[in-house]
């Protein structure tokens, strides 16, 4: 089984995005919601996210709210709620009109400079009601002026204690860039995945917390390509070795759009801390003019590397991914993919 552990709603029917633009432009739209029928949810999918998976041969992906779309920058703590709840709300119903393809990952209702304790209620909601086996955590809701203390900070342990009780995952991404220095998919998502690994050398969060995990994105932003400099900047801070101060505990991607890109991340990161991702449809949709395929297509990228082992890519491809989102139970796939239920 071929699981793609990074999928982003990024294809919503507009009524999500004609809701969004009510609630911020009137902020009394919280009690209604938006008007989705299930054909529509079929339609934006089939022939994208759905169409993907058969041509490229991948079965299942892991499915969130689009993450530049998650703003929580945008309005106050009260706006960021009740907009989380309506794309996980609209994430579940994906999921449950496409089990076999699909498996649920939350939107936290984080807001800039309010404790992400608050965010606990709509996890708990999520995972406990709705099946989620997942969520995805900004460690920078102000959009690029990080403003929030680092992620070893005590601010943040309450959410921990919490997924540590529910035993689920974050995967540590950021939303939409608000800050003009950092464009968001080329600068900032990758800033973030790399500040987020510098943060974790730097403290000792999993002393406290030794079964938390975390995903980080993008191939780990720059962490692959310099990690002679973090394992120096951990020697230096009198840190253990990387792999057993954070390679318990932190996890890789695959979102790398070029062969040698995936080939370093494979040289340097072990096996065991990768996970199978494409992240379809999203940041880099077109054809690489160099090879003729879609940048996107990573499986392809994976599958052509002959050094690594055909159980090494096991656990890229659906191994770990069980370790790390124990919550995720494979569905009996007694059904087309794109068919629905």
């Amino acid at each position: 089984m071929i699981i793609d552990c990074h999928g982003h709603y990024t294809t919503a029917p507009a009524g999500l995005w004609e809701w969004r633009k009510l609630q911020l432009s009137s902020l009394k739209n919280s009690f209604t919601k938006p008007r989705i029928s299930d054909q529509e949810i079929r339609d934006s999918l089939e022939s994208a996210q759905l169409k993907i998976q058969g041509e490229r041969g991948t079965n299942l992906t892991f499915f969130s709210p689009r993450a530049g779309s998650m703003e929580h920058h945008v309005g106050d703590e009260a706006t960021s709620i009740a907009w989380s709840r309506e794309c996980n709300d609209l994430i579940h119903r994906v999921c449950s009109l496409y089990p076999a393809n699909f498996a649920p990952v939350c939107q936290l209702p984080q807001s800039t400079g309010v404790p992400p304790a608050n965010c606990i209620p709509e996890l708990e909601r999520c995972v406990r009601e709705l099946g989620f086996i997942g969520c995805n955590l900004n460690p920078d809701p102000s959009g690029g002026w990080w403003k929030e203390p680092p992620l070893t900070d005590r601010w943040w342990y309450p959410l921990y204690e919490k997924m540590v009780e529910l035993d689920v995952p974050a995967m540590v991404h950021v939303s939409s860039s608000c800050n003009p220095a950092f464009h968001f998919t080329g600068a900032h998502y990758i800033n973030a995945d790399t500040t987020a690994f510098m943060q974790l050398v730097q403290g000792d969060l999993f002393k406290d917390f030794p079964t938390l995990r975390f995903v980080i994105p993008h191939g780990g932003g720059a962490v692959p390509y310099h990690w002679g400099r973090y394992r120096g900047l951990a020697q230096d801070m009198k840190k253990p070795l990387l792999k057993d101060h954070l390679l318990n505990n932190v996890y890789f991607d695959t979102c790398v759009y070029h062969k040698p890109g995936i080939e370093l991340l494979l040289k340097v990161i072990p096996a065991d801390n990768i996970l199978f991702a494409a992240e379809v449809v999203g940041a880099v949709r077109g054809i690489d003019p160099e090879t003729g395929q879609y940048y996107d297509d990573t499986r392809r990228y994976i599958d052509a590397i002959d050094w690594v082992s055909a159980a090494d890519k096991q656990k890229i491809f659906e191994g770990n991914v069980r370790k790390v989102y124990p919550r995720f139970k494979a569905q009996v796939r007694g059904r087309t993919p794109g068919r629905g239920a």
